[in-house]
């Protein structure tokens, strides 16, 4: 007994001798980006390992950084609440007054839990808790402080859960698309024909349009196999670029393919390839950018959220216009009409062709990247290089989501129009996000 006595007596004052760190010390220590960056990281591995498909993809994105910038935001008071202006939303909680939090603790916390929640893969969430737990241990943040800026980043993480589950999103589960087969409409193309792809996702809740139909787009050319058309001279176009095989536009066409999900045809057998989606591929170069310009967590916190907010939005409106228009695929004319052997250099992916989504989130995207980390930086984009996709250098962001909209055209799965008019509207609702959520005067530098 006196023996047991003892190591109690010893383990209490272990306990009660391990170090902890200031107030100002440990928020600098749970402040480092990179903390945050791992948890990005590890987000897009779950969302490739899952395939999610686009528009899916964004909406993931979407209320994890939401959370995130919201768990993190009460330690920083010169930056705006998103919760109560974004649609539908009600302010997020508050932390208890006159009592000690790390935001920063709070914030990775809601990050992790909405993005578990709205993901498939809790083992890989598992194994990465066991690595990043003790790392958040050795921040020496004191007990209480911990478990109640924990629990804070868990309150926040459940209202915007609570928030993401009336956004219609359930309600478009399992719905299919009919084809009509009507001249000039979409029909699935080689080598999967595989379903339309969200056919419905116009009816989800924005984040800051008044509707899907707010930044319409002008009508495409009319389909017309008149070879003086224009429509005929858009699809010459991508046939002569698809036959010439320039290895630059090739290149381009690889380096921005994004296809979560590659169909690969080999004799009688098929097999897919798993791949970063456009929106992964804009938050990975937010990455980038973010670490080039020294950015702090709540900076970067910022910028994730409001780039996942313009591209969720721009998908909302682009689908709008996809299964409004129902425009037929390239591949399908030139099939058709031109050459039945023709194929493009990308899989055309399963969805109808005006506009482009690529383009309209790639621009959405970059106004709000742009605005906040400056429209002139020079960058080099390595992330899809692990995928064998290569790295390629920009003068400009405007530059890069520029190459990204072309490079449906290089690629054989777009007509120029449908990635011009998808880069303008994506243009315009970018603008539109920085003026709802941060300010018009902001928005307009």
């Amino acid at each position: 007994m006196k023996f047991l006595s003892t190591i109690i007596v010893l383990l209490f004052g272990l306990t009660a001798c391990r170090p902890t760190a200031t107030p100002e010390q440990y928020n600098a220590l749970a402040s480092d980006p990179q903390l945050l960056y791992d948890c990005s990281k590890k987000l897009t591995d779950i969302m490739i390992h899952d395939i999610f498909k686009p528009p899916v993809a964004s909406r993931i994105y979407g209320y994890t950084y939401l959370a995130t910038y919201e768990a993190l935001r009460p330690g920083y008071s010169d930056y705006p609440a998103l919760l109560g202006k974004v649609r539908g939303s009600s302010s997020a909680p508050a932390p208890k007054p006159g009592q000690e939090y790390c935001f920063p603790l709070a914030s990775l916390q809601a990050f992790m839990t909405v993005g578990r929640a709205l993901t498939f893969s809790a083992d890989m969430w598992d194994d990465f808790d066991k690595e990043f737990q003790p790392r958040l241990k050795s921040l020496n943040i004191p007990d209480d402080v911990y478990e109640r800026s924990i629990q804070y980043g868990e309150q926040v993480a459940k209202h915007v859960l609570d928030y993401a589950s009336k956004d219609h999103y359930k309600e478009t589960r399992g719905f299919r698309y009919t084809v009509t087969n009507k001249p000039g409409t979409w029909v699935p193309t080689p080598p999967a024909y595989a379903d339309a792809c969200e056919p419905q996702w116009n009816t989800v809740r924005t984040f800051t349009l008044d509707s899907a139909q707010q930044f319409r787009c002008p009508p495409p050319a009319k389909y017309d196999l008149d070879h003086n058309s224009p429509f005929w001279k858009l699809t010459q176009e991508v046939y002569t670029i698809g036959k010439r095989q320039d290895k630059t536009e090739q290149a381009i066409a690889y380096f921005w393919d994004d296809n979560a999900f590659v169909t690969n045809v080999s004799g009688h057998v098929m097999f897919g390839s798993k791949k970063m989606t456009p929106p992964g591929h804009w938050l990975a170069i937010a990455t980038t950018l973010a670490r080039k310009q020294k950015l702090t967590m709540i900076q970067a916190a910022q910028l994730y959220t409001l780039s996942a907010i313009a591209m969720f939005d721009s998908f909302i409106a682009c689908w709008d216009e996809k299964y409004s228009s129902v425009r037929i695929r390239p591949e399908t004319v030139i099939n058709a009409n031109i050459d039945p052997r023709w194929r493009p250099f990308l899989e055309t992916p399963a969805f109808p062709e005006y506009v482009s989504g690529h383009s309209d989130i790639s621009a959405a995207a970059g106004k709000v990247i742009a605005h906040l980390v400056g429209a002139n930086v020079a960058f080099t984009d390595s992330t899809e290089y692990p995928y064998g996709h290569g790295v390629r250098s920009f003068s400009s962001i405007e530059q890069a989501y520029q190459e990204a909209s072309i490079s449906r055209v290089y690629g054989g799965i777009h007509f120029r129009d449908g990635v011009e008019e998808g880069t303008r509207q994506g243009e315009h609702i970018g603008e539109w996000v920085l003026t709802k959520l941060v300010s018009k005067e902001l928005a307009g530098k």
